[in-house]
């Protein structure tokens, strides 16, 4: 299996152009080898549902990095392997307007997998797929809306996936940074 990250972001507000919080989950081999979240200066105003759905204020992330910062030290890495989320085309979107208002290097292109698309397909009879039912239907440990654990719990159900012997690879898209849109998958050469 090809290195993937699982991520999850957090927005400070409804306009989901800026992050408050990432959190990144590496797998390699088939084995969750990293898991880190950070809180990110979004350099803009917070909503109040917002910060009671995520608990991050302007006063948590008041000496955390701004999205800049933060690119300069993931950007390599999120362009090189690939990405994970449970709703991922919303991960993906606030992420490429990110690069895209702060002028960042980015790759045209970003390979990803959305976990709840799986779902959807492997477990149709479910009622709901969203991260907290496929938590609770695998045991997975959740803090909902708290980026690190939604990044590891992303990781988590996608080696479930793997164990209950689901092919995950169909799933595989490219993201248009510049169009923000989906693409079909080409594997990387």
């Amino acid at each position: 299996m090809e290195a993937m990250i699982a991520f999850d972001v957090e927005t400070p507000n409804h306009r989901n152009d800026r992050i408050s919080g990432i959190g990144i989950t590496v797998i390699e081999n088939g084995v969750i080898t990293q898991s880190v979240g950070t809180l990110v200066t979004p350099e803009t105003y917070f909503d109040p549902f917002n910060v009671a759905l995520t608990g991050i204020t302007p006063e948590a992330v008041r000496k955390a990095p701004t999205f800049d910062r933060l690119w300069e030290r993931i950007g390599e890495a999120f362009s090189g392997h690939i990405l994970l989320g449970h709703n991922a085309p919303f991960d993906m979107g606030v992420l490429s307007k990110c690069i895209a208002d702060y002028g960042m290097a980015a790759p045209d292109t970003l390979r990803y997998a959305c976990t709840c698309n799986m779902a959807r397909r492997f477990f149709p009879r479910m009622e709901h797929h969203g991260l907290a039912d496929l938590c609770c239907f695998y045991g997975i440990p959740l803090d909902h809306h708290k980026a690190d654990s939604d990044a590891r719990a992303c990781a988590e159900i996608l080696l479930r996936y793997i164990e209950d012997g689901f092919d995950v690879t169909p799933f595989f898209r490219r993201y248009d940074v510049a169009k923000r849109k989906t693409l079909p998958y080409k594997p990387k050469a």
